[in-house]
């Protein structure tokens, strides 16, 4: 335990561990490593006794630079930054990289796991608390992050179902908009991801004020978060969890089916905004049913996403 420090409490306090013992065995002082790093000597303290202000992800790498650590430092920074999050967000965070199966609705933006970086830019330097560039850097790096888990070998089954107002939305402008629906598009051909959505003639639904997301962990058992504009809640009762599968089971039934989601998305893509047509539901049943022929009697499952006869796994 050095300097009385447990590395066990907090991330922040093993991270100020591993920078102490990296030094010392460096034969480095304090002054010395502040030095090779552009920092004064009192946040290098700051940092082996988890004191004062966290790393920035900058200063992770300088550090990890200078003492040879070999990404050690790198890889814990985003432990670290995420304790500046409450618990309930933070606990939200560990569920959702464990998922086996992530079901997400979202009335205002695209989810993050599916957000290109300057769309993720544009969104995160809208937030109240947001504090500087660096900061919002970080943000974005930590959101790029998470993504990685989706070309693991343990990805998760993704659901995505959007509002319209999604796709209409330019957030950071025309260009980020239209790369960002071309992500979608990309995204929705891998076989663990099915993107659906719901059209304004859908009319009201449940969750008409915030964003819904449900996770299937890997024992069977699920929770939910909700999130409006500047709040969240992690819900782990499992009558309330059942309540929220349910709402999202209607909201998937109401979007379109993903082939006639992914038209659209299209068509919002290259008409750049101006009225893309939806269209009506005795049309949709028609194009579904049209759909479904053409695919060679391939079965529709969970609203139209197609299920190979005889697909081998990579």
């Amino acid at each position: 335990m050095a300097n009385g420090i447990d590395p066990s409490t907090s991330m922040a306090a093993l991270f100020g561990s591993r920078v102490r013992r990296l030094r010392t065995a460096a034969g480095l002082t304090q002054a010395e490593l502040g030095a090779a790093v552009h920092v004064v000597s009192t946040r290098i303290t700051q940092i082996e006794r988890a004191s004062g202000a966290r790393p920035t992800l900058e200063l992770a790498r300088a550090l990890d630079a200078a003492l040879v650590a070999d990404e050690l430092l790198v890889e814990l920074w985003p432990y670290v930054y995420r304790e500046a999050f409450p618990d309930w967000s933070r606990k939200f965070m560990a569920y959702s990289e464990r998922a086996v199966v992530i079901r997400e609705y979202a009335a205002h933006v695209v989810p993050g796991l599916l957000q290109t970086e300057a769309y993720a830019r544009a969104v995160l330097s809208v937030g109240r608390t947001l504090g500087s560039k660096e900061q919002l850097e970080e943000r974005v790096t930590a959101r790029m992050g998470r993504q990685e888990r989706l070309n693991a070998s343990d990805r998760p089954e993704l659901w995505v179902v959007l509002d319209e107002a999604v796709l209409r939305r330019p957030v950071g402008g025309p260009e980020v908009m239209r790369e960002q629906l071309g992500r979608l598009l990309d995204a929705a051909v891998e076989r663990q991801v099915t993107v659906q959505v719901l059209p304004f003639d859908q009319g009201e639904h449940d969750v008409m004020g915030g964003s819904l997301t449900v996770l299937t962990m890997p024992d069977g058992s699920e929770a939910a978060y909700t999130e409006g504009a500047h709040y969240g809640q992690l819900v782990e009762d499992p009558d309330e969890v059942r309540s929220f599968a349910l709402t999202y089971d209607r909201l998937r039934a109401a979007a379109l089916p993903p082939l006639m989601s992914l038209d659209m998305i299209r068509s919002v893509m290259e008409d750049n905004h101006r009225g893309a047509k939806v269209p009506s539901r005795s049309e949709r049943r028609r194009l579904a049913q049209e759909q479904l022929q053409q695919s060679g009697g391939r079965q529709l499952r969970g609203g139209g996403r197609r299920v190979p006869r005889h697909r081998s796994r990579p």
